[in-house]
């Protein structure tokens, strides 16, 4: 099911190469057919909303359901039950304690010599998020809500509109409802796939554009979120999930398989790599992997991703681990290692790190406060978790006096000069006769 490689070798290059081209999106056709969906929804409004949902999702929809109403929302919290409500509501304050410290505010500069210079931090007016279906709906993606929603709340973002596609009988689950209310989302559509992306880009009779759409979604999200970039911001443009663990000998094999399952099972494009010093430690994780799966109810995706996707690495020490591991760049990344702390500083490309046996990349997902939405593919050399920083604009202020200006006029117009734009240069002189 999974190959068990030695690195470095010509093999592992192999191997490597194959897992780093899973890209989404891909297909010159697929995204001509996203374009075509974009430009209709443009063209056509609600009405392209409705025939495109009644088409995959709800055969009845009509128009007058695009938007959730208070009393959907009021019926949602006399569905779920009060354990549900204070999971969510630890969840909540877990995630917001976390991303309180992302925020940033404004600052100033001033100088004898009458110079002001500043930043001003201020919020995106409105942002969309883009919450999955999770099976018709059956299984609401809570978490996605909370780690969308909650940062948007706490930039000072105030229109915040969710978009997720409805169920056969055109409703919402209610559990993702409340989940919505209750971080702060002001409004939410029965919308999926592209054209709910399209939506929020252009903007209907129904559905107000916004300025930013951030959120995970299949090959069909990912590429129009690509292609309607420029037009509104976007958050990444995230691929399928990944997970990455690094283990010595003293690691937990059935600790081991589990984790890496917890990403096999999102698709048959999601990517688990096991690093390891220990061969005894691998061929055991291989194991437990094969019982493990047996319990699965989706043991035939999780299959095909350690078929398609999977790796076992044998490396000769933690270094060379290390070595591999920032060259893969995973999105999630565990250390279960005899002694993590000491090799945390050698990550330089990560989504995030998850330390010791007792930190499973689940206690991130769902609970624990930093933000689940990462960089995948690779993209952790150079791109960052969603965090309150996607939702907040920094704007340059300033000011000149007189004096201030005829100080650096020289500097000023000789640089102008320099580029061969005249009409910059005169802005100066007219100033400084």
């Amino acid at each position: 099911m999974v190959e068990m490689i030695e690195y470095p070798s010509a093999q592992a290059e192999i191997r490597l190469s194959h897992i780093a081209t899973r890209k989404m999106g891909a297909d010159p056709s697929l995204e001509k057919q996203v374009l075509g969906i974009l430009e209709t929804v443009r063209d056509r409004g609600d009405s392209a909303l409705v025939e495109y949902t009644r088409q995959f999702d709800a055969p009845a929809f009509n128009g007058k359901q695009l938007t959730v109403s208070e009393d959907e929302i009021d019926a949602a919290y006399k569905k779920v039950d009060d354990d549900f409500l204070a999971i969510l509501q630890a969840a909540i304050a877990n995630i917001e304690v976390f991303h309180r410290n992302q925020l940033r505010t404004s600052y100033f500069i001033t100088r004898p010599d009458g110079t002001f210079l500043g930043q001003m931090v201020t919020p995106v007016a409105s942002a969309g998020l883009y919450i999955p279906g999770g099976r018709a709906g059956e299984t609401p993606l809570i978490s996605s809500v909370l780690m969308n929603g909650l940062p948007a709340r706490l930039a000072g973002v105030k229109d915040i509109a969710l978009v997720t596609p409805p169920r056969l009988d055109g409703a919402i689950n209610p559990y993702l409802l409340v989940a919505a209310r209750e971080v702060g989302v002001t409004r939410i559509h029965k919308i999926g796939s592209a054209w709910a992306i399209a939506a929020l880009a252009y903007g209907t009779a129904s559905v107000a554009k916004t300025d930013l759409i951030v959120g995970p979604g299949n090959v069909y999200v990912a590429l129009a979120k690509k292609l309607v970039a420029g037009e509104v911001g976007i958050d990444m443009l995230a691929g399928p999930s990944e997970i990455l663990v690094i283990a010595d000998h003293q690691a937990n094999p059935d600790y081991l398989a589990a984790d890496l399952l917890s990403q096999a099972e999102h698709d048959a494009m999601a990517s688990s790599v096991l690093i390891t010093t220990d061969r005894r430690v691998a061929e055991q994780t291989m194991q437990s992997l094969g019982r493990q799966l047996l319990q699965l109810p989706r043991n035939e995706i999780a299959r095909q991703s350690f078929e398609n996707y999977g790796a076992f690495f044998l490396v000769a020490d933690l270094d060379a681990a290390i070595e591999l591991a920032n060259r893969i760049a995973p999105e999630h990344l565990e250390l279960q290692i005899r002694d993590p702390w000491s090799y945390l500083g050698k990550i330089t490309h990560a989504g995030a790190v998850f330390l010791g046996e007792y930190t499973p990349e689940a206690v991130g997902d769902y609970f624990a406060g930093p933000n689940h939405v990462l960089p995948t593919a690779g993209t952790a050399r150079f791109a960052s978790a969603l965090g309150v920083e996607n939702f907040l604009k920094r704007t340059s202020v300033i000011a000149y006096s007189r004096s201030a200006l005829e100080r650096d006029a020289h500097a000023i117009l000789r640089l102008a000069e320099l580029e061969g734009l005249e009409a910059h240069a005169a802005s100066i002189r007219v100033r400084i006769k």
